[in-house]
C-alpha cells in the first residue's frame, strides 16, 4: 500500500484520444500511428509535470464501420433485415469481430506506449462494463487504485447488455464522463479531437479561425457535424453534452485538436492553448 501514497498526492488528467484522429476513419481497421506516437509523448509530458494519465480511445475506422453496419448501437434486431456476408453472417458474430478489431487497435497504442518506456494497463470495457451510455455499470476501482506513473488505458467497445438489447456500444464519451467525476483528483478532461480546433460555430468546410468557440457552454449554440455514416456515438454534440456535465463538478475541460500535439501536452498540464473550454451553466 505503499504507493497509495503518491497515488493520492499527485493529480490525475483524463485523456480522450477521438478514433477519427488515431485513424483513418474511412479505411476499415486502419490506425494512424504518427498520430499515435505524438500523442504518446504528450502523456510523458504529463507525467514530468506530475500529472498521473487515464487514457480513453475511440474506435474509428476500427469499430464504427462495422458497428454501423451490423446496427450494434440498436442492440439485438430481426435477423431478417440484415444481408449475411462472407465474413460475417449474424450480429452476434460482429460484436465479436468489433470486440477483436478494438483489442487490435488497442495492441497499437499500448505497443507505442511500451516503445516510449511507459506503463501502462488495458481495461476492455467488454470484461468489466455493462449497460451503455453514462448510466453504464462497472468497477471503476482498478482505474481509481493505479500506482503512480502507470497508464489505465480503456476505449470506447460493444459491451453485454440486460435483455431485450443484449449488447450496445459503450461510448468513450460516456466513459470518460464517468472517470473524470467518479475518479479521485481528476484535475482535467482532455478531448483530443480530429480535424478541428475545438468547437466551431459551424462545419468544419464553412468555418474560419474566427469560428472557435473558445468558452463554450449549454447555452451557446453551434453547428456540429455528425458523420452518421460513419459515427455512431454522437459526435461534437455528445462530447460539449458530457463535457458540461463533468464541468458541474469542478473539473476543467479542454477540447483541442489532437493534430497539434503540443496543444494536448498543454490542455492535460493547465497551460493555456487554443482550443474550447467548456464550462457549466452554473
Amino acid at each position: 500500500m505503499w504507493w497509495l501514497v503518491g497515488v493520492l498526492m499527485r493529480g490525475r488528467v483524463v485523456v480522450k484520444w477521438g478514433g477519427g484522429l488515431i485513424t483513418e476513419k474511412n479505411q476499415l481497421c486502419t490506425a494512424n500511428r504518427d498520430v499515435i506516437h505524438d500523442l504518446v509523448e504528450t502523456i510523458s509530458i504529463c507525467h514530468d509535470n506530475d500529472l498521473d494519465v487515464i487514457l480513453v480511445h475511440g474506435a474509428g475506422s476500427f469499430g464504427h464501420l462495422r458497428a454501423k453496419q451490423w446496427r450494434l448501437n440498436e442492440g439485438k434486431l430481426d435477423p431478417s433485415i440484415f444481408s449475411p456476408e462472407d465474413s460475417c453472417s449474424t450480429q452476434e458474430q460482429a460484436v465479436e469481430l468489433v470486440r477483436k478489431d478494438m483489442l487490435t487497435l488497442n495492441s497499437i497504442v499500448m505497443e507505442e506506449l511500451t516503445n516510449a518506456d511507459i506503463s501502462a494497463a488495458v481495461l476492455p470495457p467488454h470484461n468489466w462494463a455493462t449497460g451503455t451510455g453514462e448510466n453504464f455499470e462497472g468497477d471503476l476501482t482498478f482505474f481509481a487504485s493505479a500506482p503512480e506513473g502507470v497508464v489505465m488505458v480503456t476505449y470506447g467497445d460493444v459491451v453485454n447488455c440486460d435483455e431485450p438489447m443484449r449488447f450496445g456500444i459503450l461510448s468513450g464519451d460516456d466513459l470518460v464522463t464517468r472517470l473524470a467525476i467518479e475518479v479521485p483528483n481528476v484535475k482535467r478532461l482532455v478531448f483530443a479531437i480530429g480535424g478541428v480546433d475545438g468547437i466551431l460555430r459551424c462545419p468544419p468546410q464553412r468555418a474560419t479561425e474566427d469560428d472557435l468557440i473558445e468558452i463554450w457552454s449549454p447555452d451557446i449554440k453551434f453547428e456540429g457535424e455528425h458523420q452518421q455514416d460513419i459515427d455512431i456515438t454522437g459526435g461534437i454534440g455528445l462530447k460539449a453534452a458530457r463535457g458540461a456535465k463533468v464541468a458541474d463538478n469542478g473539473i476543467e475541460v479542454i477540447m483541442v485538436s489532437g493534430q497539434h500535439p503540443q496543444r494536448v501536452a498543454d490542455a492535460c498540464i493547465g497551460v493555456e492553448t487554443r482550443g474550447t473550454k467548456v464550462v457549466s451553466n452554473q
